[in-house]
């Protein structure tokens, strides 16, 4: 599958995967701030963005796409950085074709079996009628009751676009991604192994990287470190940009 994507900066190259509902635009900003010595890349996966839907949405499709979007683009020893389900992509890949990746950085997302509860956001946006639909506000007010937190609304409404007629659409292949979530849970065996240099951060806030996952983390990624970003949820390049940044930068090096 041939993926959408913005290309920035110059210098060695980081390619940066976003999460379940999100697009290459949510790294935007974090991408500048590195944008002076680093080209980055910032695709949309399957589903998702710009990118072509397709009713397979599993991690070895997700794999192959990053595989065909690296050869495609002769981008040579990248680092990898993702996101929630776009770390796991990176964590999958990586130590797939570990001669590939130079060093790879997991946000928020730990290797283990996620039970996703999320349903009910994809079962609210399905059934919202969007030939009634005049205004993103008129969206949000019809999601209110079903999905509570505003910042939640406000990220997925990101993902709904105004057409050429005026109508709206959105860019998330709503149907398959809720038919897939037990797989976008994702899974990973303790004997499998990355060996290069790694950095998880996890939100302070956030509960999808906990203290029991670090052991199965360091057996999988035995060269690797666990930073807590603080005042930071899940959405850690939102909550916390500045210190996500510097940690990065040091990180990297002079890579």
């Amino acid at each position: 599958m041939k993926l959408f994507y913005r290309k920035i900066g110059e210098g060695t190259p980081i390619i940066i995967l976003h999460g379940l509902f999100g697009s290459g635009d949510n790294w935007l900003t974090f991408s500048k701030k590195l944008s002076s010595s680093y080209t980055i890349y910032l695709p949309d996966l399957r589903n998702h963005g710009n990118s072509p839907h397709d009713y397979v949405h599993d991690y070895p499709s997700m794999v192959n796409d990053l595989f065909e979007f690296v050869e495609e683009n002769k981008i040579l020893n990248p680092i990898l950085i993702g996101h929630s389900m776009g770390g796991k992509v990176a964590m999958r890949y990586s130590i797939n074709n570990p001669e590939l990746v130079k060093k790879l950085i997991v946000v928020d997302i730990a290797p283990r079996v996620y039970k996703l509860r999320t349903k009910h956001i994809l079962d609210a946006l399905i059934s919202i009628d969007l030939s009634k639909i005049k205004s993103r506000l008129e969206a949000e007010k019809i999601l209110e009751e079903k999905i509570k937190s505003r910042d939640i609304r406000l990220f997925i409404l990101k993902n709904l676009v105004r057409k050429e007629d005026m109508t709206f659409s959105w860019r998330l292949n709503l149907e398959v991604l809720r038919d897939n979530l037990e797989i976008i849970g994702g899974n990973f065996s303790d004997k499998e192994r990355f060996e290069k240099e790694t950095l998880f951060f996890k939100g302070e806030k956030s509960n999808y990287i906990q203290e029991d996952d670090y052991k199965l983390i360091y057996k999988i990624f035995p060269n690797s470190k666990i930073i807590t970003v603080p005042n930071a949820g899940h959405w850690v390049q939102n909550n916390n940009l500045e210190f996500l940044y510097e940690k990065t930068k040091e990180f990297l090096g002079n890579e």
